[in-house]
């Protein structure tokens, strides 16, 4: 029942912590490949449920606070216990076929094979998509029991006055063993999927190519810095400075690129190069995006016309959606045309 309870529970959180990681994974992404990999997604989440339901495996289910008492035997420090409970506590009998299969029910056994299988599966995923060795597997492995026990020794990092769940050295032992499992399991997999060396190229060969989310996750970015980088400013004048060397002078000097665009592996080259061609497409994705629908507004407001205010609120969070959902589709819009400019990937730079 606590094994379901944990795996419920992770199937719940692991939405809220996938929706945290995935602007931090997407930008990750495009910064080191130009591109993202469906079938590298699929193994990077997979191994965050994976993490996320072995983790509550162990801390679930949580006790009362005024439950936990102290305890003389929470922990356990003789090693391949187990061993000797299987033999002497279990109905195991070599010589007696029927007790067989009534011994591979009893807790001295599943326990033990549930604590192997639980991390069978982090053997493969080191091995397969970490590329780590039969050392490093057993080491992490070692580690992340190790963790595991630790939790439980403290009492969940002392929320609890005292430890709720045994420290067994036996885990450890168990543990490591299922991570050094799994690194041989996944060598017979692995002749049937992809290299992680194939999926890093076909990674930076789609890359080439500025797809639209990527140019919408520059924008996205060039906004955030900036937006930190004159909240320390009051004054308009210091603010319009800072959006001019940003957008602007920077980018003369860098080949097209601002911080966000470096970061993404990105640059703006135009057909017909000019500083003044720079410049005013700057000056008209600045009064197409902020100044236009915002100034409408402000008139609105200042005028007190109640129904284009009420439009305008409407209006504006529309307006951006949809310019969005067409750079995503297409990956480019009507100004990049008549401004004559291109998105380049530079991912191939750096390979």
């Amino acid at each position: 029942m606590s094994y379901m309870i944990a795996i419920k529970t992770a199937i719940i959180v692991f939405p809220i912590v996938a929706f945290l990681f995935t602007l931090i994974y997407i930008l990750y992404e495009y910064h080191k490949y130009g591109s993202i990999s469906k079938f590298r997604t699929l193994i990077v989440y997979s191994f965050i449920l994976y993490i996320i339901t072995i983790y509550f495996l162990v801390i679930l289910p949580l006790p009362k606070l005024d439950e936990v008492v102290k305890r003389n035997d929470m922990i356990r420090l003789v090693p391949f216990s187990f061993i000797k409970d299987f033999i002497y506590k279990s109905s195991f009998d070599l010589f007696d076929s029927s007790t067989y299969l009534k011994a591979l029910k009893e807790p001295c056994f599943y326990t033990v094979f549930f604590n192997i299988l639980m991390t069978v599966p982090y053997g493969m995923y080191l091995r397969y998509y970490f590329k780590c060795s039969l050392k490093k597997t057993i080491l992490f492995s070692f580690l992340l029991s190790l963790f595991f026990e630790v939790t439980q020794l403290t009492g969940l990092y002392f929320i609890y006055k005292y430890p709720y769940r045994i420290f067994d050295v036996d885990d450890l032992i168990i543990n490591t063993l299922g991570g050094m499992l799994g690194y041989f399991v996944m060598g017979i997999f692995a002749r049937f999927l992809p290299s992680r060396d194939k999926i890093d190229d076909d990674s930076r060969m789609v890359g080439r190519k500025v797809s639209g989310l990527r140019r919408v996750c520059v924008f996205l970015l060039d906004f955030l810095i900036l937006g930190i980088a004159i909240l320390f400013f009051k004054n308009h004048y210091i603010k319009l400075l800072i959006f001019s060397f940003y957008y602007i002078w920077y980018p003369l000097i860098t080949g097209g690129m601002t911080l966000g665009s470096r970061f993404l592996n990105v640059k703006v080259e135009f057909l017909n190069y000019t500083v003044i061609r720079c410049i005013f497409r700057v000056i008209f994705i600045y009064m197409y995006y902020f100044f236009v629908p915002f100034f409408i507004l402000y008139i609105a407001n200042f005028l007190n016309i109640n129904i284009l205010q009420f439009i305008m609120i409407f209006f504006i969070p529309l307006f951006y959606f949809v310019n969005v959902i067409i750079i995503l589709v297409k990956g480019s819009i009507f100004y990049d045309y008549f401004l004559g400019t291109i998105y380049k990937s530079t991912i191939n730079d750096k390979k």
